[in-house]
């Protein structure tokens, strides 16, 4: 489906996001697994990990026209292991009690506070055991001194730190 006029989510490039499952698929086996996707946008992502065998996967959202999207995707495509919820991500992370085996979060680039998502994922203890944060950022943020750090890739414009 293509994205409504007026969309001003980013989606991660094919390019980028076929890099992504590759590194991932070398961690997980992805049958199963519980994910959180935080920024949702188009809900790219989550229809990626869906496509994959993952059991549960929610998508956080704020933007009206981007939950829409999203739940329009998910409703006509009938997947239903996706479970779209219109909120602020960091009011959700605050009052979640459940547990990831793969966070993903792809905050807009510009945003005030993005360097904290780490923490606030790691403080809330979101994460199952062997569980894993990827954030996308821009260029300009260097997460190699977080205590959680794993790995950093990048494609292009688009920037990935994975956590443990």
């Amino acid at each position: 489906m293509p994205n409504p006029r007026g969309f001003t989510a980013r989606p991660t490039t094919d390019f980028a996001k076929e890099s992504l499952f590759n590194i991932l698929f070398n961690y997980f086996d992805f049958e199963g697994k519980e994910i959180l996707d935080l920024f949702a946008g188009t809900g790219g992502i989550s229809y990626e990990f869906a496509s994959r065998g993952c059991a549960r996967i929610t998508a956080i959202e704020k933007d009206f026209k981007h939950f829409n999207y999203i739940t329009t995707v998910v409703s006509k495509l009938k997947i239903e292991e996706v479970t779209p919820i219109k909120m602020d991500v960091f009011k959700y992370l605050e009052d979640n009690r459940a547990l990831y085996n793969i966070i993903f979060a792809d905050p807009p680039y510009a945003l005030e506070n993005l360097e904290s998502i780490p923490d606030l994922i790691f403080e809330k203890e979101l994460l199952k055991e062997q569980g894993m944060l990827v954030l996308e950022h821009p260029r300009d943020y260097d997460f190699s001194a977080h205590p959680r750090f794993i790995l950093h890739k990048h494609y292009g414009s688009v920037n990935f730190s994975f956590f443990e």
